[in-house]
């Protein structure tokens, strides 16, 4: 595999690209993007995936699973099924290119697309570090309050995520009491995880509650389940009853396991590629049978076990580039990939924590992942920190104003204007610099002041900023419920208990 940037050109309306400029009066737009896979190589992971499923299957258990299979040519030996290439074409030929959902209010789609990248955070964990007293504790349900509130605040997340997690409520119903906590707190969609047909049905109907009609939710969705297969090729009882029941609602899901290289997966990146790959086509094989043309989005977490340690790396640079040839690999399939970014080992919102979450969001929007997550989780996955969720939506504004490259035309190649001002003038005065310096980024948290300016304002060092910042973005109050949905969602979550 050898990655190979390039910046590809493309006309001002977006629609087409090309592999060569023609010149400023087309009005090019030219924009950084990686392909990472040649084209043989992408082609060689695919057919290696239809291998694997064909060869070796994967385990399934659920009796209605295996007929829907069975009788749509799967081979069903006891708990083991295999999947023709034939029934992987045809699933991936109904599959919809493209998946849309949307904020509260219906007004701002977020559209899973080519290569067009849409961050999230995840804003639950095990633990919390607290901004104000720099404490690291377990997560609770008012913590989640916090975290859905930030999340709300922070222009760069379209989304949120939740796990379902927290220290002060029982298992069984922790993962729908954090989804009323976003759901109460934030305008923007939710990706959910459960761990029960009780909590999809829920959700779910939180979702209906909250959209006004259930036919409103599944035209304009703002939940989408997630379902995790276990690696290795492995689908529970459990997950696919969850998945039959949003596929046959028409929900939006993802479909999207945790292979980790040398422990649950090979420990060769290829072939955690394609087990990943597999794990995740298996799930939108059978959402298809049931419901041909239902939204899915693929991936897989796939990163490596450190060995030294055996954690489940979220810095290691071999995570981003399996999730970068897994993005090919969905461009490929004409299907919406769910990346991942903005994660660390680290234990703080410190140096390693911004140096590995630049590399893995530069890398994200590089590669063309679509549904992009994780963005503000710190010590491989156990804690959420909102200064780190801050820190994270700023790399993410920085990266953007990168990946929307630059815009070439007689306007901005600005040759009148040299002219005019010539050899040793300056063009503070033009209108031109006045019609244009606004197009330059300027960062909310990154100092660019002298020396002598800094200490005027204070000598605040970085984490000194970024503390401040977080807890001055943590007063956000976001837009409410209508109170006859905020009492109608109390009552429901009363029935839980």
């Amino acid at each position: 595999m050898n990655p190979e940037s390039q910046f590809t050109t493309q006309d001002n309306t977006g629609a087409g690209q090309q592999e060569n400029p023609v010149g400023w009066e087309s009005m090019l737009h030219i924009k950084p993007r990686q392909r990472f896979l040649s084209t043989a190589q992408i082609q060689g992971l695919h057919e290696a995936t239809l291998s694997l499923m064909e060869r070796t299957g994967f385990k399934v258990t659920h009796e209605k699973a295996k007929e829907i299979l069975h009788s749509n040519g799967a081979s069903v030996d006891g708990d083991r099924v295999r999947l023709p290439g034939w029934l992987v074409e045809k699933a991936l030929s109904t599959a919809p290119s493209q998946v849309v959902f949307f904020d509260r209010n219906r007004t701002k789609p977020v559209v899973l697309k080519d290569d067009d990248t849409w961050y999230g955070p995840t804003v639950d964990a095990f633990d919390y570090l607290d901004p104000d007293n720099g404490e690291r504790r377990p997560f609770t349900v008012d913590d989640c309050r916090k975290t859905a509130r930030l999340a709300d605040a922070l222009d760069n997340f379209t989304w949120i995520m939740t796990i379902g997690v927290c220290s002060d409520a029982p298992s069984a119903t922790s993962d729908r009491l954090i989804a009323k906590q976003v759901l109460a707190n934030s305008t923007k969609p939710l990706l959910f995880c459960c761990g029960s047909m009780d909590s999809m049905r829920d959700i779910y109907d939180m979702g209906v509650l909250i959209a006004g009609s259930e036919e409103r939710l599944i035209n304009q969705p703002n939940i989408i389940g997630f379902q995790a297969p276990i690696s290795p090729l492995t689908y529970d009882d459990a997950l696919i009853d969850r998945l039959l029941f949003a596929a046959e609602k028409g929900l939006p899901q993802v479909c999207y396991s945790g292979p980790q290289a040398g422990s649950t997966s090979p420990a060769t990146l290829a072939g955690t590629v394609v087990q990943g790959s597999a794990e995740s086509l298996f799930g939108i094989i059978l959402g298809q049978l049931v419901n041909p043309g239902c939204p899915f989005v693929y991936g897989a977490f796939a990163t490596i076990m450190d060995m030294a340690t055996t954690i489940f790396s979220y810095g290691a640079p071999e995570m981003n580039i399996m999730a970068s040839a897994m993005a090919q690999l969905a461009h490929h399939y004409s299907i919406p990939f769910f990346g991942m970014s903005g994660c660390s080992d680290a234990k703080f919102p410190d140096s390693q924590a911004a140096v590995e979450a630049t590399f893995s969001c530069f890398s994200s929007s590089m590669s063309g992942a679509n549904m992009v997550h994780d963005n503000g989780w710190l010590d491989h996955s156990t804690l959420i920190s909102p200064e780190y969720m801050v820190l994270v939506n700023e790399v993410i504004e920085k990266v953007n104003r990168y990946m929307n490259g630059m815009r070439v035309d007689e306007e901005r190649l600005a040759l009148d204007v040299i002219d005019k001002v010539g050899p040793s003038g300056h063009f503070l005065m033009e209108p031109h610099t006045m019609n244009h310096f606004r197009e330059v980024w300027y960062s909310k948290l990154f100092d660019r002041t002298t020396t002598a300016a800094w200490r005027a304002a204070g000598s605040k060092q970085f984490h000194e900023r970024l503390k401040e910042h977080t807890l001055k973005i943590m007063e956000h109050e976001p837009e409410p419920l209508p109170k006859e949905t905020a009492k109608e969602l109390e009552k429901m979550a009363k029935n839980w208990m």
